[in-house]
């Protein structure tokens, strides 16, 4: 099958039915030559616009407790096993406070609440607890977290707060998590998931692209996630961080990662598919332009955890540039 076949085909199934790409043709979307490539990315913008509408979810993040981690996730600077410069350090209830209500003066109606941590611990979900109620009563923003893998204590506990989304990401697929982690399982990471679906969060879960995994193994990953079926995929590009085990890892070319986010786009059409870290040295000052053109529909605005992004008035400006209204705030639960 040629690759206009291939395209063609996905067209009629994707496009005009809404039924996921299947493994293989995501395999096959991941080796096309970059002479097919603008026509996927602009198939992968029309079952975007066809499936999740012109509106994008713009969020801000903030690390409540950075650094310090006991897991060795390869590509975090913010494991403590690690000789890298993130030390550990706590965010108070008025910091956390001040930055939702910047979030929110953006435009953006999502603000995550994040921990760099196997899971929360009880210092940690009274903090949590406490952010919540303050920002409920300062602004009006939807609030996700992301605290490691949770009991299912915690997770009733979160939902009870109000807690909107609930992000932990798979990273990678099944098959190549412990050549990324060994400290847990790629099957802790889905029991927490599975725990925050049946409570009625939102569950929000992706990885990150271009940590050496195969092109197969890429293609698993996506397969894994349509299985899941998260509400939102966050999308990140691996930036190599110092002092960590992939502190050396080549950056993913253009080409290849545009390629992934519409291989993601295909295989879950009607996703929150979100633009996330490593964006800006994968792609360059076009990145954002050309992820919201093929199949993108949310983005992280400002800067990440540990590295820099771009900034929020840049993103808000390239959309209003597009014509692509930010999505309005909706109810938590």
């Amino acid at each position: 099958m040629t690759d206009g076949d291939l395209l063609e085909r996905l067209r009629d199934s994707v496009l005009e039915r809404g039924e996921p790409a299947t493994p293989a043709q995501v395999l096959e979307l991941l080796r096309i030559p970059d002479a097919a490539l603008s026509e996927l990315l602009e198939l992968a913008h029309q079952v975007r616009m066809r499936w999740c509408g012109p509106e994008v979810e713009v969020e801000g993040i903030v690390s409540l407790k950075t650094g310090g981690c006991p897991e060795d996730c390869h590509f975090c600077s913010q494991s403590g096993l690690f000789a890298s410069p993130v030390r550990s350090a706590w965010l108070d209830i008025p910091a956390l406070v001040e930055a939702a209500k910047q979030t929110a003066k953006t435009g953006a109606t999502e603000f995550c609440i994040v921990a760099a941590v196997r899971g929360p611990d009880e210092r940690l979900m009274a903090q949590v607890a406490a952010g919540i109620n303050a920002i409920k009563d300062a602004v009006d923003i939807n609030i996700a977290c992301s605290l490691g893998m949770l009991t299912r204590e915690q997770v009733d506990a979160l939902a009870a707060m109000g807690v909107h989304r609930y992000n932990h990401n798979l990273e990678t697929a099944r098959s190549y998590f412990p050549e990324v982690v060994t400290t847990h399982t790629w099957q802790e990471r889905w029991e927490t998931l599975r725990m925050v679906r049946d409570a009625g969060m939102e569950v929000c879960c992706g990885g990150i692209i271009g940590m050496g995994e195969s092109l197969e193994q890429r293609a698993e990953f996506v397969s894994q996630l349509a299985e899941l079926q998260p509400d939102e995929v966050p999308l990140n590009f691996l930036n190599p961080r110092p002092g960590t085990p992939f502190a050396d890892r080549e950056l993913l070319s253009g080409p290849e990662a545009l390629r992934a986010v519409a291989a993601f786009r295909l295989a879950l059409p009607r996703a929150v598919l979100r633009f996330a870290g490593g964006r800006e040295v994968t792609l360059g000052d076009l990145g954002a332009r050309r992820g919201l053109l093929s199949g993108i529909n949310a983005m992280i605005i400002g800067n990440y955890l540990t590295t820099l992004g771009r900034s929020a008035e840049a993103d808000i400006n390239l959309l209003s540039e597009l014509a692509m209204p930010i999505k309005a705030l909706s109810k938590t639960i």
